[in-house]
């Protein structure tokens, strides 16, 4: 029996190990994502890395504080935005704590988005619900469908 023919635009154009991608701006670090596996899909003018084995996005703000992204896989498209997929967790400078299933950082507004079931833990409260969108320091956030507690003084 023959072999089934493989498709050139199903392989990778390329793929490393314990891959570190950095993007700065005029001198300055703005993201810098790291995973164990990084496999490069071209197809046309289109280009993605699909990222695996565990990823680490760190996204800076403009005084260098860091709110840092985990998931177990990701995909860094060709105009820079950035999904998360597995076991996605958030936490930002001040502490504030997401997790999700998936998300997707847009680069043109830096803006993370989710529509998935997402849970934020803060020092006193949590919020829980479905849909999600906020600024990268997760400073000013909303959940569409939301419910949660908070402690009381």
């Amino acid at each position: 029996m023959p072999a089934a023919a493989v498709s050139t635009k199903d392989m990778p154009a390329q793929e490393s190990w314990n891959v570190t991608l950095v993007v700065s701006d005029n001198g300055r670090t703005k993201t810098i994502v790291s995973a164990r596996h990084a496999s490069e899909y071209r197809q046309g003018e289109k280009q993605e890395i699909r990222l695996d084995g565990g990823l680490n996005v760190q996204l800076f703000d403009r005084d260098g504080s860091a709110t840092l992204i985990t998931a177990g896989r990701g995909i860094v498209h060709d105009n820079h935005d950035i999904e998360a997929f597995d076991n996605v967790v958030i936490r930002s400078a001040d502490g504030t704590v997401m997790r999700t299933e998936h998300i997707w950082r847009t680069s043109h507004d830096r803006m993370i988005r989710s529509d998935k079931y997402v849970t934020i833990s803060g020092p006193s409260r949590t919020i829980r619900g479905y849909g999600f969108e906020s600024d990268e320091a997760m400073k000013h956030y909303r959940i569409f469908h939301a419910s949660g507690e908070a402690l009381s003084k």
